[in-house]
C-alpha cells in the first residue's frame, strides 16, 4: 500500500497520530512524519487515519 499526505493541506490535528501510531507520528517540531510504504497488515488502521483525517490530506493506495 501507499500513503501521501498533502503537507499543504494538512493542518496538524494529529487524528491520524492517535487513529495510526505504528504509521503517523510528530517529530520534535510537531511536523507529520509517516511511512510511505506501510506494511499492509496496517491497512485498516491506515485507512482509519485517512477517514480520521478532518481537512482529507491523506489517501491510502495499493501499492503499484
Amino acid at each position: 500500500m501507499q500513503i501521501t499526505v498533502d503537507l499543504n493541506t494538512c493542518e496538524s490535528h494529529g487524528s491520524c497520530v492517535f487513529a495510526a501510531p505504528e504509521v503517523f507520528s510528530f517529530d520534535d517540531d510537531d511536523h507529520l512524519q509517516y511511512e510511505a510504504e506501510p506494511d499492509d497488515g496496517l491497512r485498516a488502521v491506515a485507512e482509519k487515519a485517512a477517514a480520521s483525517c478532518p481537512v482529507r490530506a491523506i489517501t491510502v493506495v495499493p501499492a503499484s
